[in-house]
């Protein structure tokens, strides 16, 4: 290491050739961080513009500020041109990258992980700045969060159960509303034989939880408070814990959830009694499939399974496993909006899947998730296109529906209407094709905001309710919500306001009531009901707004961000429009970029 950046906490840099230079300017730190974090060299005129808009001449105070950070960063490091590019030299680190795109076990040794971006750093005159800031502290936070969650678990995976506990404290004390955090820890203070300590941390998880959102804790929480106590179990073969396996997955397909997850459970441990390690890793999978993908509101515990199944597969070098396994990990993580450590595992399975297509599809397709929910539409088009086309040779029908309306999603929310129409008209083809009605209410409903955005909300209405019933048959939370989204906006363009409150209230309630959400569902009705409350003064739209840009700046969804923004400028706040446009100019969505600019807040 030649170079070290730290911009989490009190800012500083080390250099291991010379003694650190102190600037002196605080906005020196807010021009180096933004230099590094931007995703695309800004201009010197962006630059002056958002920093030193206030000065006598901006861009003679931005070249000001570029010879301190020249300074600090000392002579290996290159900054120049304009576009402003900045190029660090080779083995340097900058702690915000290690949280954002490294192996936990990097990230976990950072000394200010979980501290705040530019701790201290306070810029006055620059409210576009400020925005910007405010997102991505809350960004890094997250971050910091997830890599100490994953830690916990990979620790956990390997007996190293003391270091699992501190991680998962810290997790817990960073978002502790956080069930799957508090699941976690009650988890591991049980496997570490401390029930006592798993007692205290339910009673205060529980009061906790009553105090602040006047809910009781959710399967996950009690799951983890029932977390079984080993025992010993009688020797098998390998046939009789596949034949166990395959009975579990039977009753819980059947909906015996209890017996057939303790049979999941059992065939685990049998697993282990055996020299089988490829049925060591195929057992946790099952599990963790089971209880990602069947069992809603388990997740917590299926990521456990395959931490676990992750060490054993990686320490075999079983990389098929490694490639389901990581895909599977990717996909928890895509739905928590954990979506820096979504693209790492998710990178990591398509390099393991080798040629198998239906893998490769698999991680693909959720990458191509990953980058809409983010709104880097461009590479979720490139992700998806390839992903139908990897699924359609391994015929595999599901798998290419699930990628085909993903794609009818980005085409909705760039306003490509016909092409939306067309793609989602063919998932659902594709679904009843393969009599996969328990994925149709997603496509259906999509296509249903086809039709409120084309202006047909009567069209609509049908589609929508049919897939509100399905989904409500089927007890799907995403399903629920996204439908239940569509018939608020049908309610609002029938001129029943009212109703369209409380659909969208049910809406995110029906969403978010498990622990494991998609949480870019929530993020896209708490847009609408922005929206709505701002166009008809509804007297909880401010805390609206600032719940959505709280969920949208933690997770780095840009174009929600930019949303958030938008509405924040529209009630008022001071910056928001700056801040939106500022954002707003490196979206690739023509759509909302010409109404972002064409706006005129107060």
């Amino acid at each position: 290491m030649t170079l070290a950046v730290h911009l989490l906490g009190r800012p500083e840099i080390e250099c291991a050739l010379e003694p650190a230079y102190r600037f002196r300017s605080r906005k020196s730190w807010a021009l180096l961080a933004f230099l590094l974090m931007a995703e695309r060299p800004p201009s010197r005129s962006k630059l002056a513009e958002l920093l030193f808009d206030s000065a006598d001449d901006p861009l003679r105070a931005l070249r000001w500020n570029l010879s301190e950070v020249r300074r600090g960063l000392g002579p290996g490091a290159n900054l120049d041109g304009d576009p402003v590019v900045l190029r660090l030299p080779s083995g340097s680190v900058v702690d915000v990258d290690v949280v954002t795109h490294n192996h936990w076990s990097d990230a976990i040794r950072l000394p200010r992980l979980g501290s705040d971006l530019l701790e201290g750093v306070n810029v006055r005159g620059a409210a576009g700045f400020e925005s910007w800031l405010n997102s991505e502290q809350q960004r890094l936070a997250a971050a910091s969060e997830a890599v100490l969650h994953e830690a916990a678990q990979a620790l956990m995976s390997r007996g190293e159960l003391g270091e699992a506990v501190t991680c998962a404290q810290r997790a817990t004390g960073m978002s502790p509303l956080d069930e799957n955090n508090q699941a976690l820890l009650i988890r591991l203070y049980r496997m570490s034989g401390d029930t006592d300590a798993a007692a205290r941390q339910l009673t205060a998880c529980t009061q906790l939880l009553r105090a602040e959102l006047g809910i009781s804790p959710g399967l996950a929480v009690r799951s983890a408070a029932g977390e079984p106590v080993a025992r010993a179990s009688p020797v098998m073969g390998s046939a009789s814990v596949e034949a166990i396996l395959e009975s579990g997955s039977a009753a819980v397909a059947a909906g015996a959830r209890d017996a057939g997850l303790a049979s999941l459970r059992s065939a685990v441990a049998l697993a282990d009694l055996t020299t089988d390690r490829q049925l060591q890793v195929s057992s946790r999978l099952v599990v963790a499939e089971t209880l990602i993908h069947s069992l809603r509101g388990m997740d917590e515990e299926g990521l456990s399974a395959l931490y676990a199944a992750d060490e054993i597969a990686t320490a075999d070098g079983l990389r098929r496993s490694q490639a389901e396994i990581r895909a599977e990990l990717g996909y928890v993580d895509f739905l928590r909006a954990r979506y820096d450590r979504a693209e790492l595992w998710l990178t990591d399975a398509l390099e393991c899947a080798d040629d198998a297509l239906w893998l490769k599809a698999k991680a693909t397709t959720y990458l191509g998730c990953v980058e809409s929910d983010r709104a880097n539409y461009p590479r979720a088009l490139t992700h998806l296109h390839e992903a139908i086309r990897l699924a359609r040779e391994a015929g595999d029908l599901r798998r290419e529906a699930f990628a085909t309306s993903m794609l009818g999603r980005v085409y909705l929310l760039r306003r490509h209407l016909d092409d939306a129409a067309g793609t989602l008209d063919l998932a659902i083809h594709q679904a009843e094709q393969d009599r996969w009605l328990a994925f149709l209410p997603w496509p259906q409903a999509l296509r249903g905001e086809v039709e409120i955005a084309a202006g047909r909300p009567e069209v609509a209405r049908t589609m929508l309710e049919q897939a509100f019933a399905r989904a409500c048959q089927l007890g799907d939370p995403c399903w629920e919500g996204i439908a239940a989204r569509g018939l608020a906006l049908v309610a609002e363009a029938s001129g029943d306001i009212p109703l369209a409150f409380v659909l969208l209230a049910e809406a995110r309630a029906r969403c978010n009531r498990l622990a494991d959400p998609y949480v870019w569902l929530d993020a896209h009705i708490l847009d609408a009901q922005c929206e709505l409350g701002l166009r008809h003064g509804h007297p909880d739209v401010a805390t609206w707004v600032q719940a959505m840009q709280a969920l949208s700046s933690r997770t780095a969804m840009r174009e929600m961000t930019v949303r958030a923004l938008w509405h924040a400028a529209a009630l008022g706040t001071p910056g928001a429009g700056d801040g939106a446009r500022l954002l707003a100019a490196s979206l690739d969505n023509d759509a909302v970029t010409a109404e972002v600019f064409a706006a005129s807040w107060p």
